[in-house]
Formats: C-alpha cells, structure tokens, sequence
C-alpha cells in the first residue's frame, strides 16, 4: 500500500507564494509519504523544462508526485468551452507524463443553472470518455471523482446527488474510466456511502480519505474527528483486495499540525482494518 496526501489545508499558500511546492514535496518525505499530490492550480507554467525541475524535487525528498489534480468543467453549457476543456485536460495528462505521475484526477463539471438534468449527464459522459485514450497513450489512468467543489469553481459538481453520479458511473462502465473514491463527498451531500462505494467498488483505483463535521453538509475536519465512515470503508475495500493509492485529502486548516495527526490516523486505521 502507498500513501500520498491531497494538501488542501495549503492551497492559500501556494496561491499567494508563501509556500512552494518544493517545500510540499519535503514535508511529504519528512512525514514518511510515497507521494505527494498537487493541484493545476498551483502549476506555474506546464513547460517541460518546468515539470522536470518538480519531479526531481519530489525526487529529492524521497515521494513520488502520486494525482495530479484538475478540475474539468464537461458540463458547461457552452459547446466551445467544453472543447476547451477537453484539450486542456490532455494537456493536463501530458504533464502529469512528464511529472511522472500515475494518476489525474478529472471531474464531471459544475452545476450550471442553466444546464438540464439530461444534457449535463451526456456531456459529462462525452467528455470523461474523450481523454481516455490520450491518458492510456501517456501512460496514465484517469480518475472520476465523487466530487464537491473544486476550489475553483463557483458551483457544486454536476453529478451530485449520487443517483447522478452513479448514471455517469454506468454510462462509462465499458469505458476504462476508473473512480477516485473520497469516503467523505457522498456523505457531505446527504448519500450513503456505503451503498455507493458498494455499486462502483471494481472500479476504485484510488482513494481519497477525507472527513466532515456532521451528514448533509461538506464542512471538512480533521480525518478521524467527524462523521465520515472511514473504518467501515476501509474494511471493506481490504475485503475487496484493494492495494493501491490512499491519499488524505487534508482539509482542516489546521495547518502542518493537521498532516502530523491525519497521516498516521490514516495509516494506522489501514493497518488495523488488515490485521482485522
């Protein structure tokens, strides 16, 4: 099993300077991570000279870049802008090439006011699908999240509630597309879990350890102080055999001192569930 780490709790500062992704990619080595996952947001420039120097800084500091993670907009309502989306998104996938990481993280899009039910799903579908093949030639496997809200967004993801997320699931099910399952953003919208990680469970290549306050709302905590049902989906991905990325998405805003207490947690619980 390798661990990895979404670096939410940083976003700020990586956005204003203050913070460098170097300086991520030292303290994931210094907390004993394989990886360490980054967001487009945070990326200055995707010229390959550029992406060279981050690898051999993640190098450097004994990680891995695991996800990179993109926030694709399928859903908007304006056909040239889904394009738009679609190309970046490739070009998003040649970086994370070029970074020497296995994984992307790619979502359906937001929830436009003006986007019906229907055409949002078919265009999340069409535009999931578009970036398989480059990803397969890149040597990189794309991830569906059960999404939130990306930090840049203005809106939620499209494809909640999970009856939403769970038709894009089965319209892709021949695809390749495989699933970054957080154990937290169904229950931020009021799903059960459970029952959703139950029906997508042969595609989960990932997983995203998060947690919340209370059910019904997406109001992140510390992993392993909220309500989230981190143990009984552990148990059963162990059940399942799943051996592949655990990443803690880190969204307490409780700064270095949240890393130092989630990663262990994390670690600790996975270790338990297998000795279970």
């Amino acid at each position: 099993m390798k661990f990895s780490t979404l670096p939410v709790s940083f976003y700020r500062e990586f956005a204003t300077g203050q913070r460098s992704l170097g300086e991520w990619f030292r303290l994931a080595g210094e907390l004993g991570l394989d990886g360490a996952d980054i967001s487009v947001a945070h990326l200055t420039s995707l010229a390959v000279p550029y992406l060279r120097q981050l690898r051999q800084e993640a190098s450097d500091a004994g990680v891995q870049i695991a996800m990179v993670v993109t926030y694709s907009d399928f859903t908007h309502p304006d056909a040239q802008e889904r394009l738009r989306q679609r190309d970046e998104v490739r070009g998003f996938i040649d970086a994370a090439a070029q970074l020497g990481a296995p994984f992307v993280r790619v979502t359906a899009g937001q929830r436009h006011p003006t986007v019906a039910e229907s055409e949002g799903i078919a265009w999340a579908v069409a535009g999931l699908t578009s970036c398989l093949d480059h990803a397969a030639q890149a040597g990189v496997t794309l991830t569906y999240e059960n999404h939130t809200k990306g930090s840049v967004w203005t809106y939620n993801d499209f494809t909640q509630p999970a009856r939403i997320f769970l038709q894009v699931m089965e319209r892709t099910k021949d695809s390749g597309l495989r699933l970054l399952y957080d154990t937290a953003n169904t229950l931020g919208s009021g799903d059960d879990p459970m029952a959703v990680l139950e029906a997508v469970i042969d595609r989960v290549a990932v997983i995203h350890v998060n947690d919340i306050r209370r059910a019904g709302y997406f109001e992140p905590c510390l992993v392993g102080t909220g309500v989230a049902p981190n143990r009984a989906i552990f148990r059963r991905l162990a059940s399942a055999g799943f051996d592949n990325w655990i990443s803690v998405e880190e969204a307490s805003n409780t700064g270095e001192e949240g890393f130092r207490q989630a990663i262990p947690y994390v670690k600790e619980l996975w270790a338990d569930v297998q000795g279970a």
